[in-house]
């Protein structure tokens, strides 16, 4: 890789990647060492750097899967700027706030981009209302894991069928369990797949000053006091000097605000919960 220091003083740096026909002459898994090493010299990268070579790497076997939150808008219009065929992805858990639909209409205007919306399984959801009732999360963990398993989870799974690689919006500052992250990294979760995290290192400011330096389109819950947003039942604002993450699953007390899709030990527990579903007649 050619590292060239970052011309506007940020301490980053800009590498232009090699293409693709000279690593390995494969867009194909990559090995752990060249994962670790890669890890390392991205760290200090400026994103777009990143998501360059992700996709130079994967071309169509790579995806940003976004929730339309702050930092995937952010990403989606990075990647736009270096190729405008990027495929983005989402999942519609069916029950979104409207504010995020409207969001996903806007994308898809501004950037000619035809979000791939996977939804749950009809069937799971029925039984798991059937048994459960619509609101179950509310009762205790476990039966929000559930929720979060067959909602999140699961489309989840079907989206990354057959990828190489996924980008995320995911960040260092976030939450503890998120602390550690590296922009690439092998997800064991997913299958031994590559999951790059771009803004790894970035701060919630940093990319509210590409929001506005860009006129980004994003969610206008951000204007009435959310700080992180998901389904609009397990949402709400949070106040000055609460974690960001406060205003999700915010009746659940001493357990990680993750739903499966980033976390290792909650997606196995969603995985053990759902267990507690009836088999499909």
């Amino acid at each position: 890789m050619d590292q060239v220091r970052d011309s506007a003083g940020t301490g980053r740096v800009a590498v232009d990647a090699a293409p693709p026909e000279r690593q390995n002459g494969s867009r194909g898994a990559l090995d752990g060492l060249e994962v670790e090493l890669l890890a390392g010299r991205f760290d200090g990268t400026e994103p777009q750097s990143v998501i360059r070579w992700a996709l130079e790497r994967f071309g169509r076997r790579v995806v940003i899967c976004t929730s339309f939150q702050a930092d995937g808008v952010v990403i989606v219009d990075m990647a736009w700027r270096l190729d405008p065929r990027v495929r983005v992805a989402t999942i519609d858990t069916g029950r979104l706030p409207a504010e995020t639909y409207e969001l996903m209409d806007q994308v898809r205007e501004r950037y000619g981009i035809p979000v791939e919306v996977f939804t749950p399984d009809a069937r799971a959801v029925e039984q798991m209302v059937r048994q459960h009732g619509v609101n179950l999360f509310y009762r205790d963990l476990t039966k929000r894991r559930i929720c979060c398993e067959v909602r999140k989870a699961a489309p989840l799974r079907r989206m990354l069928d057959g990828l190489d690689a996924w980008i995320v919006g995911l960040r260092r500052d976030q939450a503890d369990t998120r602390s550690r992250i590296r922009k690439v990294e092998v997800d064991w979760v997913h299958g031994g797949i590559l999951k790059v995290s771009p803004l790894a290192d970035w701060t919630e400011e940093e990319v509210w000053g590409y929001i506005r330096a860009h006129d980004v389109p994003y969610n206008k819950l951000y204007d009435q006091g959310y700080r992180s947003i998901g389904c609009a039942p397990c949402t709400r604002t949070v106040a000055a000097g609460e974690d960001p993450r406060a205003g999700r699953w915010w009746w659940e007390k001493d357990a990680p605000k993750e739903c499966g899709l980033h976390c290792a030990i909650e997606a196995g527990g969603a995985r053990r919960a759902r267990a507690g579903l009836s088999r499909f007649p």
